[in-house]
């Protein structure tokens, strides 16, 4: 059982990247607290086993780069949550190639921007009128620590992450005072599925870079996003809240 159970009794959220990692556990912990939860995802499969062992009020099988299918799947979800959307956590992403930028492939580079960028945008720019609407609202964009500091032979994903924090404190100060908070959150590294997309150099080599000498875990970034959606965050918005094991320097 949560320490926080009751949290979210009554709120409602939309997760996207919501079938694994750590979208699906953000929404898990969300409904365990009390909340309902609308999971966004592109592998139907995964999302089906998903809500049967989360306990999902709803699911979307969408690319969040099409404009479109999350516009339709905005309506779908809120529709299904009772008629409001509190809490929009932005947690679907990819990595790219993990090439250097002499190699890296037009085509991977505008992968990753239409997915982390454009489709984290598309989401937030549909939601945040259902949430200015009724006053209430928690936003968290997930970035990353790459986005702070860059990794090598990452230059797609790392530009992609800073573009997510320096639009989500432009957000976040945008909505200021209205009652809808936006944060983002800039993990490193933590076992997830995204890391199979990686070499295992590429992996050791971000593990070397966290004093604390390991990566991080899904639950740790998590919690943290639980509280960053919660009732409790309130005064803190337009900000970066680091789940870096040290590794982060600003």
């Amino acid at each position: 059982m949560s320490l926080f159970a009751g949290r979210y009794t009554g709120r409602s959220a939309i997760v996207t990247g919501g079938a694994s990692g750590l979208g699906r556990a953000v929404a898990a912990r969300i409904v365990a607290e009390g909340g309902r939860v609308a999971l966004w995802d592109l592998n139907a499969d995964a999302l089906g086993a998903a809500k049967d062992a989360i306990g999902a009020s709803d699911v979307q099988a969408l690319d969040v780069s099409d404009l479109a299918a999350v516009e339709a799947a905005v309506t779908a979800s809120a529709a299904a949550l009772g008629g409001k959307v509190d809490v929009l956590v932005c947690s679907a992403g990819i990595t790219g190639a993990t090439v250097p930028v002499q190699d890296f492939p037009v085509d991977s580079w505008l992968r990753v921007f239409e997915i982390n960028v454009h489709g984290l945008f598309y989401c937030n720019r549909a939601i945040v009128p259902l949430m200015l609407a009724q006053g209430y609202g928690r936003i968290v964009n997930v970035a990353s620590v790459a986005g702070k500091e860059g990794n090598p032979n990452a230059s797609a994903y790392s530009a992609s992450k800073a573009a997510v924090i320096g639009f989500t404190k432009s957000l976040g100060k945008e909505l200021a005072g209205k009652g809808v908070i936006a944060n983002a959150i800039t993990p490193a590294t933590f076992e997830s599925p995204i890391l199979a997309q990686l070499p295992p150099s590429q992996v050791d080599y971000m593990r070397s870079k966290i004093p604390m000498g390991r990566l991080g875990e899904v639950d740790e970034s998590a919690a943290m996003i639980c509280f960053m959606a919660s009732e409790e965050c309130s005064f803190t918005t337009a900000s970066t809240f680091d789940t870096s094991g040290g590794r982060t320097t600003f």
